[in-house]
């Protein structure tokens, strides 16, 4: 089908477009059998070669059955609010949402120099978001309530290149989905090691990715015979998907602006896709 996944690897807009882009309370339970279930957002801390990874963790607690996992990385930001809401709302649908603080020790960007300096290293060597997406995935296997057999990372902008990136060089993930990601990469493709099918939402107006990376993508993609869907959202800039979008592109002159119709159409098809793959 198609997709592609993004490194943007010492690519000039490759740092631009990366721009774009609690502890759990429950609630008290009560007998009724068909209460909606409590869920739980939780702080967590995931080593990867000895660095912290400051995450969260967010599940119900209905104990019926086993969850499955799907890892978040986020916007070059960091772990934000938005990631937090997501882990929030994708452990409402019963699974079991692992935030990842992908940059280590709860390390947060407040503008774009810092965002690119620490997104870098890992274009420069995606092996590195590899590991830590294995880290966060071997912590969500401790838990009693997950099914190990069972696992997706999907990630937003910089964190969609992260889960494409990490598919490529053979991450044992059923799915992965990635939201306005980057699509440009130096990563070879094989079918062998990209086993996960994969979604990408991609906005059919964001300026960070080009028609041509788009074509180069989904050929890559073809070739290798890598099951995928591409989807298009008319109007949509970087970034769609963030609330806070809109506010931070007339900040920084960026191109990038919240859309709440691709963002509800791209969730929705994030729904369907995962609950026809993974449950």
């Amino acid at each position: 089908m198609k997709f592609t996944l993004g490194t943007l690897l010492a690519i000039p807009a490759a740092a631009l477009f990366m721009t774009a882009c609690n502890n759990g309370s429950s609630t008290t339970e009560t007998k009724d059998s068909t209460k909606t279930p409590t869920v739980q957002v939780t702080d967590v801390t995931i080593e990867s070669n000895g660095v912290p990874l400051n995450s969260v963790i967010a599940f119900n607690d209905d104990t019926a059955t086993k969850k499955p996992v799907i890892v978040i990385v986020p916007e070059w930001w960091g772990l934000d609010t938005h990631v937090k809401n997501v882990a929030q709302r994708l452990a409402e649908l019963g699974y079991f949402a692992v935030g990842l603080d992908m940059y280590g020790n709860g390390k947060l960007a407040d503008n774009p120099d810092s965002a690119k300096a620490w997104a870098t290293p890992f274009y420069a060597n995606p092996k590195l978001a590899y590991e830590r997406i294995a880290a966060a995935v071997a912590k969500a296997k401790t838990y009693s309530q997950v099914d190990t057999s069972r696992i997706a990372a999907i990630g937003f902008c910089f964190g969609g290149s992260c889960v494409l990136n990490a598919a490529r060089l053979g991450a044992p993930l059923k799915n992965v989905v990635s939201f306005h990601g980057g699509l440009a990469t130096s990563l070879p493709i094989s079918k062998d090691l990209f086993t996960a099918s994969a979604l990408i939402c991609h906005g059919g107006a964001d300026k960070f990715v080009s028609p041509e990376e788009v074509a180069t993508f989904k050929k890559q993609m073809d070739s290798a015979g890598v099951k995928y869907v591409f989807k298009e959202y008319p109007n949509a800039t970087h970034a769609f998907t963030n609330p806070a979008a809109t506010a931070t592109g007339k900040k920084f002159n960026m191109p990038i602006e919240y859309n709440a119709a691709a963002d509800t159409a791209s969730w929705n098809d994030m729904k369907a896709f995962l609950g026809a793959e993974l449950k």
